[in-house]
């Protein structure tokens, strides 16, 4: 309760503000402990076109989501004489000035950043904001550039070899701009990247995620046992992903609640997939916390 409460009063703060982070005060420090010490985080749990949710980010995050997704445009696409500012929607027409990334994403991770730390109390690694470009990769990427520079301390950074890990880690998908940055020198983010791509292991720093639709490589949905060459084909893809350091998601997984779902994402999460797809938080969430008390029950 401590926990949902905090988040709330730090929802209606970001409501109330402007889309510029809040300077950092000594009422925000970062090292204030967790509202929720056996809070524990989901890191499998990705929410996916998280925008359509009642609550963008905050669903996600109540339900100990550590993955969230948000389709992106660029302005003008659909609404001339906009600023260049990047607009969450799933379809250009859809486009709403006041659902920005910066204010639905950006500046609420970084209120909770400020204020503990952390985005989720007690992770062990970054919280993942996977940005689709929906329009043209290097105009988006150059709006996204720009606005990601505020929130620098809260990120993940690539500068010059090294990688830096923050709070928050952004990654590009859909109309990625590969090239440009790969060739940047620094960047606050990273390629969502193919199965196609493993044939090639592009440097992890650069492709920290490998990103595919499930239809594409596999016909099991979940009914009756999975195939044993598909069993072992992703297995092999697993085994084959974490030893060059690979984070591996699937989209387009059955996602109607039902027995199916239950074993294909059994099945998942057994192989060690590492983002399990979902818009059904609650149902995702339940999934994993099962799975969570049950190791604990085995545990000696």
């Amino acid at each position: 309760m401590l926990r949902s409460t905090a988040l709330t009063a730090l929802s209606l703060l970001f409501a109330a503000c402007g889309s510029s982070p809040l300077p950092v005060t000594d009422e925000m420090d970062p090292a204030t402990p967790p509202v929720d010490a056996v809070w524990r985080p989901l890191n499998q749990a990705h929410a996916h076109n998280d925008y359509e949710h009642a609550r963008p980010l905050w669903d996600a995050v109540d339900h100990g989501f550590m993955s969230v997704e948000a389709d992106v445009y660029v302005s003008p696409i659909a609404l001339p004489g906009l600023a260049d500012t990047l607009y969450v929607a799933h379809d250009p027409q859809d486009i709403d000035p006041d659902r920005t990334l910066a204010s639905l994403y950006l500046d609420p991770l970084y209120g909770l950043y400020q204020a503990q730390g952390v985005i989720q109390p007690n992770q062990t690694q970054a919280f993942q904001l996977l940005i689709d470009f929906k329009t043209e990769a290097e105009s988006t990427w150059a709006a996204l550039e720009a606005e990601l520079e505020p929130y620098a301390d809260m990120l993940t950074r690539y500068d010059n070899g090294q990688v830096t890990p923050g709070a928050v880690t952004v990654v590009i998908s859909g109309n990625r701009p590969v090239d440009t940055l790969a060739a940047a020198p620094r960047r606050l983010a990273f390629i969502d990247g193919r199965l196609a791509d493993l044939d090639n292991a592009p440097p992890v720093d650069l492709y920290p995620l490998i990103s595919d639709n499930w239809t594409s490589h596999f016909s099991w949905t979940g009914e009756g046992e999975m195939p044993a060459e598909e069993s072992e084909s992703l297995d092999s893809l697993m085994a084959r992903a974490t030893a060059l350091g690979y984070r591996i998601r699937f989209w387009a997984t059955p996602d109607e609640p039902g027995e199916a779902r239950t074993a294909l994402w059994t099945r998942l999460a057994d192989a060690g997939v590492h983002h399990l797809n979902t818009d059904d938080l609650a149902g995702l969430e339940a999934f994993l916390r099962a799975r969570e008390s049950s190791r604990r029950s085995a545990s000696p």
